[in-house]
C-alpha cells in the first residue's frame, strides 16, 4: 500500500467514477483501475461496488476511506510544517459557491488572499445553495459560500457580508413607483423570469413574498433558469422582470440598461454565509484560509473549528 494508491482510492470514492478521478489526477483510466485493483489485491478485499452506474464504497471501503483520509491529511500536515519552517506556505483548497458569491463577492477576496499567499491554489466549484451542504459533509470540499442559511446540525454557517434583492425590469417598462419603491400589488401584473428551485436567491425571494401572502406559484412566470447572468440578460432583452442581487446589476442600472426597484413592506435583505463541517479536521492550509477570511471580513467572533 502506498500514498498514490490511497490518493487514487479517495478520488474515485469522492467522484464515484474512475474516469472523473483520472481527469482530476491527470492519469489514464486504466492506471486508476490498476491502482485500485492492486490495493484490493494487497488487502484481499473488495473496496468498491462496481455493479451500478455510480461506484460506491463497500463496508471494507468505508473503513479504509476513513483511515486513508487521516493518512493523506497527516502527509499534507508534514509537508506543510516543513514548508512553513522554510518560510514557504503552500497548498490547495476546494471551495463551492452559489452563483452570486462566485461571481460578485469571492473573486475580490481571492485576489487579496493570493497576494498574501501566492503558493496556495484554488479549485472553485459552482453549486446551488441547497446542494452545498452534501458537498461539505462528504468532504469533497472544505468550505461553501451561499446566500441562504442551511439548517443542519453538523454545519457551521457564519454570516460575513450583507446583500439585498431588488426587482429589475426592462428599461422601457413603465411601472408606477415612489422614490424607487413599488407597491406589492404590481407583482401580480408582471411577467417573471425566476431562478430554479434550490437557488439561495429564489429561497430568499419566496420566503419574503410569502410573508405578504404572495405565493411564487401565483406569479406569471415565463421562464426559469439556473443562471443569474442569463436572467439579467433576458430582462435587458425585454422578456420579463425578476428579483436579483443588487450587487449583480448596479452597473446596468447606472447605465440605464435596466430599471431597478424596491418593493414596499417586503424585506429582501439577506446575509451571505461561510459554511463548513463541524466534524471536519482542517489542514493547516484550510486553517490559514479561515483565519484570513475572518480577518478580511472583520469577524471578531471567529468561528471555532478543528485543527490538526
Amino acid at each position: 500500500m502506498d500514498i498514490k494508491q490511497l490518493e487514487v482510492f479517495i478520488t474515485v470514492s469522492k467522484h464515484g467514477s474512475f474516469s472523473k478521478a483520472a481527469r482530476e489526477l491527470f492519469l489514464t483510466q486504466p492506471t486508476v483501475s490498476s491502482h485500485i485493483q492492486n490495493l484490493e489485491n494487497e488487502l484481499q478485499t473488495v473496496l468498491l461496488n462496481r455493479s451500478n452506474k455510480t461506484i460506491s464504497l463497500t463496508d471494507s471501503g468505508e473503513i479504509l476511506y476513513k483511515h486513508a483520509i487521516t493518512i493523506l491529511n497527516d502527509c499534507k500536515k508534514a509537508m506543510y510544517d516543513i514548508k512553513e519552517y522554510s518560510g514557504k506556505i503552500e497548498g490547495s483548497l476546494e471551495i463551492v459557491c452559489s452563483s452570486i458569491p462566485e461571481a460578485y463577492i469571492f473573486p475580490e477576496f481571492i485576489k487579496k488572499f493570493c497576494d498574501k499567499y501566492p503558493n496556495i491554489t484554488f479549485t472553485l466549484n459552482h453549486c446551488d445553495s441547497d446542494l452545498v451542504v452534501p458537498e461539505i459533509l462528504s468532504e469533497r470540499v472544505a468550505f461553501g459560500i451561499v446566500g441562504s442559511k442551511p439548517k443542519h446540525p453538523n454545519i457551521t454557517a457564519h454570516p460575513f457580508i450583507k446583500d439585498e434583492l431588488i426587482l429589475i425590469c426592462p428599461k422601457d417598462c413603465n411601472i408606477e413607483s415612489e422614490d424607487g419603491f413599488v407597491d406589492p400589488s404590481i407583482l401580480k401584473k408582471l411577467t417573471f423570469l425566476l431562478r430554479k428551485e434550490g437557488s439561495g436567491t429564489r429561497n430568499v425571494m419566496a420566503h419574503a413574498l410569502e410573508k405578504q401572502s404572495i405565493k411564487v406559484s401565483n406569479l406569471n412566470v415565463r421562464a426559469h433558469s439556473e443562471s443569474n447572468e442569463a436572467i439579467i440578460e433576458m430582462v435587458q432583452a425585454g422578456i420579463g422582470c425578476s428579483f436579483v442581487s443588487k450587487r449583480s446589476v448596479e452597473g446596468k442600472i447606472a447605465r440605464g440598461e435596466i430599471k431597478g426597484y424596491k418593493v414596499k413592506n417586503i424585506d429582501l435583505s439577506r446575509n451571505f454565509y461561510l459554511l463548513f463541517s463541524k466534524k471536519k479536521i482542517f489542514t493547516p492550509t484550510e486553517s490559514k484560509f479561515l483565519e484570513y477570511f475572518c480577518e478580511n471580513y472583520s469577524l471578531c467572533d471567529t468561528p471555532s473549528y478543528n485543527k490538526f
